[in-house]
């Protein structure tokens, strides 16, 4: 079992293992909000671009925390093959979308401005997380990006059980995962300083990968 620092030690150690990327530019998507400051130290070693993919869990009800699904912004919902058999009001998977769809649109809208989202097609996509629990959050990501025909998807996270994994492989080109232990509870347990990441830390992290895009392609554009 693999324990992590921090979410920047998480990061440097993923970096590493992308590090055959390196001057492709490759784009380095995270999902909000844990990731994104691991995202940025990726697309920094890696000489990339960051930006984010919005997509949020759907909570079993009486019990939010635990995911029965996610939904990506334009409203698609992935459901886990267990939400099936759970008995809840009909109305109850589309007044959690409503909900949700309209958290990660004004959460959009917040971020925008500071930096418009790129567009993945033919794209290198390295889509980051902090840690995949259900899997929920990442197949909804996975199944949004690749309908903008990126050039190839790449998962990278720090832990995940195995089974989780395993839903994600037929949705992606590769897999990096650092660790994927046998005892598996919340993606928090294998980090020593697992601090919240609220959205001022994201918007501002967001302005500083556009300004540093922005230099890169400014330089790239004079040299000869």
């Amino acid at each position: 079992m693999m324990y992590f620092r921090n979410r920047r030690h998480a990061a440097a150690l993923l970096a590493e293992k992308l590090a055959r990327y390196k001057g492709q530019r490759p784009l380095v998507l995270a999902i909000p909000r844990g990731a994104v400051p691991m995202a940025k130290i990726i697309a920094e070693q890696l000489e990339g671009e960051m930006d984010v993919v919005l997509v949020h869990k759907l909570g079993m009800p009486g019990n939010p925390e635990l995911a029965i699904g996610s939904v990506d912004e334009s409203g698609h919902v992935y459901l886990l093959e267990y939400a099936h058999t759970i008995d809840f009001p009909d109305r109850y998977i589309s007044a959690e979308r409503e909900r949700q769809v309209k958290t990660l649109r004004e959460r959009r809208a917040r971020y925008t401005p500071v930096h418009p989202p790129i567009d993945p097609a033919g794209r290198i996509v390295i889509v980051v997380d902090d840690g995949i629990a259900t899997g929920a959050s990442m197949m909804a990501a996975l199944l949004s990006i690749r309908t903008k025909r990126p050039k190839k998807i790449i998962v990278a996270t720090a832990v995940a059980p195995y089974d989780s994994l395993q839903k994600i492989q037929g949705l992606t080109d590769e897999v990096v995962c650092l660790d994927v232990p046998r005892n598996f509870y919340a993606v928090g347990d294998f980090f020593q300083e697992f601090s919240q990441v609220t959205d001022e830390e994201v918007i501002d992290l967001l302005r500083q990968g556009r300004s540093e895009s922005e230099k890169t392609k400014s330089m790239s554009e004079v040299s000869p």
